[in-house]
């Protein structure tokens, strides 16, 4: 059984498929109709850092155990991380329980057959082998530049490996692996900081150095910020800040949603919504994506286009969604049950040829902005957002940041600020706080609406 390995490995392939058999044989011998488990096996550890110094590093290795049986037209999950075969037993058994506690459902759809599954490999050894010592040797750089330039270092530096296995009584079965690696730094110049993160299956592909210079040049600069007026402003929004605002479109695209009337997307289908420059995909298998390549029912995820040149044309289908509009699922589901449906989990916004360099090269006065944060929704269907920006907002002026500025408050419609692009950069994988992980553009901005400056 998983769990059962060696400590610091995942279990082998093999393994997991064994454990998913013998728990849908006691699916079987209980009275299961249908039965399906879904392993999730995780390897994570942490090493974090505060006032120039490691204070902490952890390890940590988990397995988790999910169980759906169906009885009768009725359906219900139970969860467990104990993974000896009484206590799996029992876990089978909770779940018959419940599910016969359930109403029938007849929009139940039997659970899928075997599928076909385009490979992708997320997978790097040297990632699954990190251990703390090159973690805190990278961390140490961080620190010695914020010792030689006056300021303090915080932050974490991440890393680990996972897998998923999925199989059902019909004759399902799938994995996936993937390692993983994030690097977060705040630099504080008293009394400015900024910050900077990367995220990525490969910790090659990113520079702690780098990002721990990126957030002290950027503390420094943030000095002796100036208040300045709320109005409508153009701005540059490096990723983070993107990545924060657009993150919360992606449920509008799902099609429980747009049912449900709960998408700002209801009714505007088709039609020309945001400005022209703007595509978005959701799509798993781009290089630059983590995920399995399949949903939580095992369906394989199809690449999506949803935008084209401004104007929503797709969703994306659960298996049940996708029978009541007569459409093909796309491999989007949650694993059920779920009241949400589905939604997209891997957009890639299409980009452009500039950068950040030159968007403030190319303008006569406006803000460049680090970060967002503290975003809640106002109204959903106009999709209006309010937050406050973050670790680092400046004054941009005939093509060069001239000052630090005060942060503001923002109350701003996506959709509008989706139609007012002015310019692209380069799609890249981007992470943040507010939002999960995507690809996305820098990207210019007319008609930013600030209500107010902030008190920091």
């Amino acid at each position: 059984m998983p769990g059962n390995t060696k400590a610091g490995a995942l279990s082998a392939p093999g393994e997991l498929k064994k454990t998913i058999r013998a728990i849908l044989r006691l699916g079987q011998a209980a009275g299961a109709d249908q039965t399906e488990v879904q392993l999730d096996e995780t390897l994570d550890a942490l090493t974090r850092f505060a006032n120039n110094a490691v204070h902490q590093n952890v390890a940590e290795q988990g397995l988790s155990v999910s169980i759906r049986t169906v009885v009768d037209g009725r359906t219900a999950r139970v969860t467990t991380n104990r993974s000896d075969e009484d206590s799996l037993r029992q876990a089978v058994q909770s779940s018959l329980e419940l599910a016969h506690s359930q109403p029938n459902d007849p929009r139940l759809l039997p659970m899928p057959g075997p599928q076909r599954y385009r490979q992708v490999r997320r997978f790097a050894p040297g990632t699954a082998a990190l251990g703390p010592e090159a973690r805190a040797r990278a961390v140490k750089r961080a620190c010695d530049l914020a010792v030689r330039r006056g300021q303090v270092a915080a932050g974490i530096f991440s890393s680990g490996q996972s897998q998923l296995a999925l199989g059902n009584s019909r004759g399902l079965f799938t994995a996936y692996r993937q390692t993983h690696a994030e690097f977060s730094v705040t630099m504080q110049d008293d009394p400015a900081a900024s910050w900077a993160k990367a995220n990525a299956p490969d910790a090659d592909r990113f520079d702690p150095q780098e990002l721990a210079v990126r957030a002290s040049d950027k503390a420094r600069l943030a000095k002796d910020a100036k208040e300045l007026p709320p109005g409508k402003y153009t701005v540059i929004l490096e990723p983070a800040a993107v990545l924060d605002l657009v993150g919360f479109l992606f449920y509008d695209f799902a099609a429980t949603a747009l049912e449900d009337q709960r998408s700002c997307l209801t009714r505007r289908m088709g039609k020309p919504l945001f400005g022209k420059a703007i595509s978005i995909v959701d799509d798993v298998y781009h290089p630059l994506q983590l995920g399995a390549p399949f949903d939580g029912e095992g369906v394989p995820r199809q690449r999506v286009s949803l935008v084209e040149q401004g104007v929503p044309g797709n969703l994306v289908y659960s298996r049940a969604s996708a029978k009541k509009a007569g459409k093909r699922p796309t491999g989007h589901g949650f694993a059920l049950p779920s009241e949400y449906g589905e939604a997209p989990v891997n957009l890639v916004f299409g980009g452009g040829g500039s950068s950040v360099e030159r968007m403030v090269a190319e303008t006569d006065r406006g803000l460049l902005v680090t970060r967002v944060w503290y975003i809640r929704e106002v109204d959903p269907y106009e999709k209006i957002m309010t937050g406050m920006t973050r670790d680092g907002l400046f004054l941009v002026e005939k093509g060069r940041v001239t000052s630090a500025v005060r942060n503001f408050r923002f109350n701003q419609s996506l959709i509008e600020l989706l139609r007012n692009v002015e310019a692209l950069g380069r799609p890249a994988r981007t992470t943040a706080e507010e939002a999960f992980e995507m690809v996305v553009p820098a990207m210019k901005v007319h008609s930013f609406q600030f209500t107010e400056p902030t008190k920091f």
